[in-house]
């Protein structure tokens, strides 16, 4: 069966109001049955289908960053490390969609590094100034 959602679910909860949400979640079908042959309410994707009906967003829309599972969130900050190094991580290098190998001018200031990328590998091009650039702040 498949669930019950937007206006039918709505109706659904309007028609029965004595109901507890988990009783309302079995009634629209947001149930599933485990291997043991055991009757499991969706009570999350119930909720989540009763927001959508009433038009309510939790999240605003906004374009998402692939992640890692199990990874860090990039958090826009490093530390020299003890060695003197300081290491980008594959969340950033990931959000610009940089693949390896690609090369980058390093432009020291005073309290600033910037890194402009110099050429895609292979291409042969160099593309200075037009290049996207990071700045990332000395610690």
């Amino acid at each position: 069966m498949t669930p019950v959602s937007g206006k039918e679910l709505l109706k659904l909860i309007k028609q029965n109001p004595g109901k507890s949400a988990k009783q309302l979640a079995e009634m629209a079908g947001y149930t599933t049955v485990t291997k043991t042959g055991q009757k499991r309410v969706k009570m999350l994707a119930f909720q989540s289908a009763v927001l959508e009906a009433n038009n309510i967003a939790i999240k605003p829309e906004q374009e998402e960053v692939e992640t890692v599972r199990g990874g860090r969130k990039a958090s826009y900050r490093i530390q020299v490390q003890q060695n003197g190094n300081l290491l980008i991580g594959s969340a950033y290098t990931r959000q610009m969609g940089l693949i390896p190998g690609t090369e980058f001018e390093i432009q020291i200031g005073r309290k600033h590094i910037k890194l402009v990328q110099v050429g895609m590998p292979g291409s042969g091009e160099d593309y200075g100034e037009a290049a996207e650039s990071k700045e990332l702040m000395a610690v």
